[in-house]
């Protein structure tokens, strides 16, 4: 799987209060969060994940780029509920902490959570995009809550203008009942890598998404944690089946025993086909040795 390095911004704005969405605004990305964390850790467990908040009085940075999942949990607990966004400033931020990653084989993928009105202009965004994008970083956003045509549009051009070889992804999901996490697993944020995304059923949609069925037959808006446990574990049978017959590939090469001669040349026959002894048997008795043994036993009853 691709190793990664995400920075996920929450918005932990007043508008993140409402209980539109299930249990609340903010519980659902918490949920969210978690399903991300996990989900990219276990794809590859060489892959971190960083959490900032972009609300409040201006975004703060929770946690640096991890591998600790109890650090992402500390983070989303220490949040607190106030003011309003920062969209730029935030994605500016997550992007200089992306850029001083430790491992720099990581691609660079920020996931940003908004569900308030969003102040910047059009012109603003269009260039932090193009920045993003010359710095080779994904920007994901998941859009929900204030869902206004004005603010959809900023996304979506965006979306369009950092978008580099399908990298960058925009879901909407409106309100419904189902969780957002349910949304995320089968959106082409997580399910990219051949998993069909669902739309339609709630109005969730997004740039270039197309509805489909359930991968393993598993409705992931149903039971989440099984669709991503099926998805894992058909990965671990293809690498071990890879593995087996790199194996038994490598085992062919080897040379058999059946070749190698051996030693002392062709064996020969006990008995030869007049019924005497072979060279190989024991030697047959001549008249001189049936003489010697004769005058042996003479001597010895005298």
């Amino acid at each position: 799987m691709v190793l990664e390095a995400t920075m996920i911004v929450v918005d932990n704005s007043e508008s993140s209060r409402n209980g539109d969405y299930v249990p609340s605004r903010w519980e659902a990305q918490s949920d969210a969060v978690n399903m991300i964390f996990s989900a990219k850790t276990q794809a590859n467990p060489e892959s971190s994940v960083g959490l900032m908040s972009m609300g409040g009085k201006g975004p703060e940075m929770l946690v640096t780029l991890t591998t600790d999942f109890g650090k992402v949990l500390d983070g989303m607990h220490r949040t607190k509920i106030r003011g309003s966004t920062y969209l730029a400033t935030g994605i500016q931020i997550a992007g200089l902490a992306l850029k001083h990653r430790q491992n720099k084989s990581q691609k660079q993928r920020i996931i940003v959570f908004t569900c308030s009105t969003i102040h910047e202009d059009e012109p603003s965004l269009v260039k932090l995009a193009k920045k993003m994008k010359k710095n080779g970083v994904s920007v994901d956003f998941v859009a929900f809550g204030d869902l206004d045509p004005d603010n959809t549009k900023k996304l979506e051009v965006f979306s369009e203008t950092v978008n580099s070889g399908d990298g960058s992804h925009l879901v909407i999901i409106p309100p419904g009942p189902s969780l957002l996490s349910d949304h995320l697993l089968s959106s082409a944020i997580l399910g990219g890598d051949g998993s069909a995304p669902r739309s339609g059923e709630d109005g969730v949609g997004g740039a270039g998404e197309s509805g489909g069925g359930f991968e393993f037959g598993v409705d992931p808006s149903a039971d989440p944690e099984l669709a991503l446990a099926l998805r894992m574990s058909m990965e671990e049978e293809k690498a071990r089946q890879e593995k087996e017959n790199k194996a038994k590939s490598e085992a062919a090469k080897e040379p058999g025993l059946e070749g190698i001669p051996e030693e002392g040349g062709e064996s020969q026959p006990l008995l030869d086909p007049s019924g005497e002894a072979g060279s190989s048997g024991t030697a047959p008795a001549t008249e001189d040795t049936k003489d010697k043994e004769g005058d042996a036993d003479k001597m010895d009853t005298a």
